[in-house]
């Protein structure tokens, strides 16, 4: 028990501090760079708000590709240049995209530009998500453990295995719909703006790792978010995982247990029909003769006989009448 706590705590410090120069990397290598960007991208705003009415079409064309490139890569020509100062790469959304990188989310609205941080992101990944599938493990084993002691206190209680089961399976779905999906998500309705259903949607298919990137928390630019919000939805992110895989795998498992018992059930279907068929062929009555069946007459000379027999028992019949008369 002791040891088992040991390695845990281990595991758990490693992974927060693999997080953490992962996150303490991307925010060096990327905020210089995006503060580059952001006052570019400014700047061509403001020429085009004093020159657009002497552009050509051309021109215009290339200012609308140049802004869907900028919003692409996160970043939104609103504001004046004090807007700048708010960076897609603080310390915050460093730790939310190291968590979304590890997780496999890929939201898709936020990347490293720098050539530095795209070869510091290769090699994080080849580490990191290999090492959240270890942490993640270590984490449904917590959860599992969590409803077995559930389910021995049941069981002290006097209560049936099948009961147990049930409850226990209920506690943790119940449960991990509360405090990863619920409460989440009037979490989102209020800091976001968004609805209850969209705040539901974005958590599944967040936890999912399925990551449309239609849509990601504090991205949106007229609302001011907490400098925590980002780091506490991205540690929602990784627990959440753990319960969502557990969850998977227990509906794998049952979907298993189900396929095999239907087929059971069919193969003693089909082995109780040939038993059937069996048995009305081994005590058919012996005067029954099927048409397939020719030779329980007899064949040849026995079947010559028979017919012989039968005109003879006739004849003598025949005559009984006769001597009566």
């Amino acid at each position: 028990m002791c040891s088992g706590t040991i390695h845990t705590g281990l595991l758990v410090v490693s992974y927060a501090t693999y997080l953490l120069l992962g996150t303490i990397g991307f925010w060096a290598l990327e905020k210089n760079a995006e503060k580059e960007q952001k006052m570019a991208v400014i700047q061509m705003k403001e020429a085009f708000l004093q020159n657009f009415t002497h552009l050509t079409v051309a021109e215009v064309e290339q200012f609308v590709k140049n802004l869907t490139d900028a919003v692409q890569r996160g970043i939104y020509p609103v504001g004046n240049e004090s807007q700048t100062e708010v960076s897609n790469w603080d310390l915050s959304n460093s730790f939310f995209f190291v968590g979304a990188v590890v997780s496999t989310i890929g939201y898709g609205t936020l990347c490293p530009k720098t050539s530095a941080g795209q070869i510091f992101c290769v090699f994080f990944a080849s580490f990191g998500i290999p090492f959240n599938i270890v942490f993640l493990h270590r984490v449904s084993k917590m959860l599992s453990l969590l409803c077995e002691r559930l389910g021995r206190w049941l069981y002290a209680k006097g209560m049936k295995k099948k009961k147990i089961k049930f409850l226990t399976l209920l506690f943790f779905l119940v449960m991990g719909i509360l405090v990863f999906l619920c409460l989440p998500s009037f979490l989102f309705q209020v800091v976001e703006g968004w609805s209850y259903s969209e705040g539901v949607y974005f958590a599944f298919i967040t936890l999912s790792t399925i990551g449309f990137g239609d849509y990601v928390v504090g991205k949106q630019p007229d609302r001011n978010y907490p400098s925590y919000y980002r780091t506490l939805v991205a540690i929602w992110i990784i627990f959440g995982l753990a319960w969502i895989a557990l969850l998977f795998n227990l509906l794998t498992t049952l979907l298993e247990d189900t396929e095999k018992k239907i087929a059971q059930d069919l193969h003693k279907m089909r082995k109780a029909g040939k038993d059937n068929e069996e048995n009305q062929k081994r005590y058919q009555p012996a005067g029954f003769v099927s048409a397939e069946e020719p030779s329980l007459l007899g064949s040849g000379g026995d079947a010559q006989k028979t017919v012989s027999l039968a005109t003879h028992l006739g004849d003598a019949k025949q005559g009984e009448t006769t001597f009566s008369l």
